[in-house]
């Protein structure tokens, strides 16, 4: 089951929020085959014995000693138009990397945790195959219907977007076309998998 959320990854950005401390995304970020740290994420990655293959953003949060000493892999981007985040998932696209998972982009600073989610959509936007690993659970960006793996009893979130016909299967609750974030929240699931049929974009959280 829980391979079906791991999908095949490219790439993992570690972001400037809580560090991980749940073993699936410790395990996400140390399988990562190629690993981008957010500016002063980079700090507690390399604290811990890694080496980061890209420092992306402006440098301003990352420790003066690791932005001396690792300044070759430290790509400076001011632009403010865009977060660290963002910038690291254009810097893999760029690179041809499109399976892409996330991790630290939680904690710290909820105005933060909220735009780091809601930017989800737009990566899937730009032909991004994209997921964030929190602690408690795993974010999907979708389009359309869906089906997932899961347990019976396991709790889900679905946060409308754009898509209108929501309806589920294999839930306990019913799906309409939420118009608030909260209104998709804490579902339950009946079986051992369930789908989410819909014409738009949404998030799913199923917790772990």
């Amino acid at each position: 089951m829980i391979s079906d959320w791991l999908m095949e990854i490219e790439a993992v950005v570690l972001a400037n929020g809580d560090y991980p401390t749940n073993p699936l995304p410790l395990k996400v970020l140390a399988e990562a085959p190629y690993v981008i740290c957010c500016d002063g994420g980079a700090d507690e990655y390399i604290h811990r014995g890694h080496v980061p293959d890209v420092i992306i953003g402006d440098g301003d949060s990352l420790s003066e000693e690791n932005r001396e000493k690792y300044g070759h892999i430290l790509h400076r981007l001011s632009d403010q138009e865009t977060n660290d985040q963002t910038k690291a998932i254009n810097f893999l696209l760029s690179q041809n990397k499109r399976h892409i998972a996330i991790v630290g982009a939680t904690g710290k600073r909820e105005d933060h945790t909220l735009g780091n989610l809601s930017l989800l959509i737009d990566y899937m936007r730009a032909g991004a195959d994209v997921r964030t690993y929190t602690d408690y659970g795993v974010f999907i960006p979708c389009r359309d219907m869906h089906t997932f793996s899961c347990r019976p009893g396991q709790q889900v979130s679905i946060i409308n977007f754009t898509a209108h016909g929501l309806h589920g299967k294999g839930l306990v609750y019913p799906l309409s076309d939420f118009t608030n974030w909260w209104q998709g929240t804490l579902n339950e699931c009946t079986e051992t998998e369930f789908t989410i049929e819909a014409e738009g974009e949404y998030l799913v959280m199923i917790n772990y």
